[in-house]
């Protein structure tokens, strides 16, 4: 009766498998939906089917299911990604991203190699889940920068971090669990570059197929913000005045360029009651001069935030006295002059509906800020060529404005009957003035882990908990960086592991594999060992891939009578394929949301990277460890 139950719980398992996959697959029921109807299936089954141990316990109980959503790994994903948000909040990782386009002189193709090939070195010394929380804004620059698409370069990152973990002993957690296994099997352990070689081989060969197949292979797909307006180019209309100290005083603008504004163009400059219009031939910037110029809104945000005072008119008034500064927010209001104060500051697009009682009106007349409490940063009308004041253009229906101001006066345009708030367009400034916080919690978290001295699981939990403690996020900043697809999805993969391992469900396939292959040379069966582990790493997680494997792989060795350091590395690179879906291992997970992936997305960039992988494993590693290939 119990080898029945035993059975029939397996082929349970099995079938909620292919059940969950199909559901992953054809994406009608949303991810999150599918992975807690996964535990819900599982719980129900073993409530009703029980698995019992000796002493008489559910060897599956609910307690024994539910721990994935407690698990260490979990904890640690959700951590980094907290700490991820706050370097993106500071700003901080945009420095990381000029470096990449400096070095790769400023062209796409150079600039994502570098980047990629980056990504890969560092995995290779340093666990590869914080190494892909640090390049994904990296990565997401560039897309913005080049007018990608974050689709293209998300799973690529993800591919390049555990091609490079693949290549040392550290470089993967998985590494170290076999490694592990092997010291428990009485079988002399790897060293630290020991499977160096035959892992650079590999990684050479995925990363190829990375650069050159796995971006037209991927969807331009892209969150419906960034369909709107990330990548339209559309330009605004924005002034500002050249302050006595602006680095602007005496430089020309040959053509309507500033070499210190390389995104914007000036349209006109004001200097009294005169306008000076292009060419600018002759011309020298002077304090008190109005410069409108056209720009993106990425220009302009960018500005607003890392050029403190360009698009601030009167902030040397301010810092005066406290009378001046009275007087320079009263002008500023009525000059609807931008805000001062980037940080905690949310800028949004807005549009002038018909009817509406801007209309003909002037930011001047209107009073925009005073009504609002919001200010006007630019403003944009399809096709037509202005050259006057922002100040001055007298408002139309369809005309948009990018407007700033903390989170509740932007929310509260909702309600405003004069424009539409097009919510798809807030986006929070980052507050540069944490930079340095967020720089010294990071570093602090990640170097004391690296030396062993604490877990990561601990110093990336403290380092989300010193994000928000020192301002550099808010509670609901950091809610939102946890994304609920990383937390189901996670907890269902290993319960589905645990499952697998206690109904037997592993061992099943690995046992038919070796019944299968009897009589077959050395080289035949590690090949296609290989094979089984990389496919079987996609359902039950690279993890319990690695744990269940290992043993099976040294006593393959042993009764072949060949060096079981060759099925150990076996299952060291097959562990670590768990390309073809989003469960298999953590960065997968981490630019789910960021690249916008559906499942089928992994299965159709993975599944090749999996073959090219096991084709470059079989003709190079048995070679490597004196296998005959036939």
């Amino acid at each position: 009766m119990e080898f029945f139950n035993q059975s029939f719980q397996m082929w349970a398992i099995f079938a909620v498998i292919v059940g969950a996959l199909v559901m992953y697959a054809r994406e009608r029921v949303p991810m999150e939906v599918v992975s807690v109807g996964v535990v819900c299936a599982l719980l129900i089954l073993f409530q009703f089917f029980p698995l019992w141990d000796a002493e008489g316990e559910n060897r599956l109980s609910a307690a024994r299911l539910l721990q994935g959503f407690a698990n260490p790994a979990l904890a640690t994903v959700l951590a980094l990604l907290v700490m991820g948000q706050g370097m993106v909040r500071a700003g901080v990782l945009d420095v990381g991203a000029r470096w990449v386009l400096k070095l790769g002189g400023g062209r796409k193709w150079q600039s994502v190699v570098l980047a990629l090939l980056a990504a890969a070195v560092v995995s290779a010394f340093l666990n590869n889940i914080p190494v892909v929380v640090i390049f994904i804004p990296i990565m997401q620059a560039l897309a913005i920068r080049f007018q990608s698409s974050a689709g293209k370069l998300m799973i690529p990152l993800s591919y390049a971090a555990v091609l490079g973990g693949m290549t040392t002993l550290v470089g993967s957690s998985t590494n170290l669990l076999v490694n592990s296994a092997m010291i428990e099997l009485n079988v002399t352990p790897f060293t630290f570059f020991e499977f160096s070689v035959p892992g650079l081989v590999l990684a050479a060969a995925g990363f190829l197929y990375v650069l050159f197949v796995a971006p037209a292979l991927l969807p331009r797909r892209e969150s419906l913000a960034g369909f709107l307006y990330a990548g339209t180019g559309k330009q605004f209309i924005a002034q500002f005045t050249v302050a006595a100290d602006s680095p602007l005083v005496g430089r020309g603008a040959p053509g309507g360029l500033f070499a210190s504004l390389p995104d914007m163009t000036v349209r006109m400059v004001q200097r009294g009651e005169g306008a000076i219009l292009p060419p600018f031939e002759g011309f020298e910037a002077r304090p008190g001069d109005v410069l409108v110029v056209a720009a993106t809104r990425k220009a302009l945000t960018e500005a607003l935030v890392r050029k403190a005072g360009l698009l601030h008119p009167d902030l040397p008034a301010r810092r005066r006295e406290a009378k001046a500064e009275s007087k320079a927010k009263t002008k500023a209001a009525e000059e609807e002059g931008p805000g001062w104060n980037a940080s905690s500051q949310v800028v949004a697009e807005v549009m002038v509906v018909p009817a509406s009682r801007l209309e003909g009106q002037t930011l001047r007349q209107v009073g925009f800020h005073n009504l609002t409490q919001c200010v006007v940063l630019g403003i944009q009308r399809r096709a037509r060529m202005i050259r006057s004041r922002m100040t001055e253009i007298r408002l139309e229906a369809g005309d948009i404005l990018l407007v700033q101001g903390k989170a509740a006066q932007v929310n509260a345009l909702k309600a405003n009957r004069d424009v539409v708030l097009m919510e798809w367009s807030a986006e929070e400034l980052p507050a540069l003035t944490h930079g340095r916080a967020a720089v010294l919690i990071f570093v602090a978290a990640i170097g004391l882990s690296a030396t062993g001295l604490v877990p990561l699981v601990v110093t990336t939990l403290c380092g989300a908990v010193a994000m928000v403690g020192l301002g550099v996020l808010n509670v609901a900043q950091a809610a939102r960086a946890v994304d609920p697809k990383i937390v189901t999805t996670i907890g269902a993969a290993l319960a589905l592991g645990v499952a697998m391992q206690e109904t037997g469900g592993a061992q099943f396939i690995a046992t038919g594999l070796v019944d299968a292959l009897e009589g077959a040379g050395p080289a035949t069966v590690l090949s296609l060992f290989f094979l089984v582990v990389a496919g079987l790493s996609n359902i039950i997680s690279t993890k319990t891939a690695a744990v269940l494997f290992t043993p099976i792989a040294i006593d393959i060795a042993r009764e072949m009578n060949v060096p079981p350091q060759a099925f150990a590395v076996a299952v060291v690179f097959a562990a670590n394929c768990s390309f073809a879906s989003p469960l298999g291992y953590q960065t997968n997970l981490l630019v789910l949301g960021p690249g916008h992936y559906r499942f089928v997305d992994f299965v159709r960039a993975g599944v090749p990277l999996i073959l090219v992988l096991w084709l470059a494993f079989t003709l190079f590693v048995p070679w490597w460890y004196g296998f005959p290939l036939f």
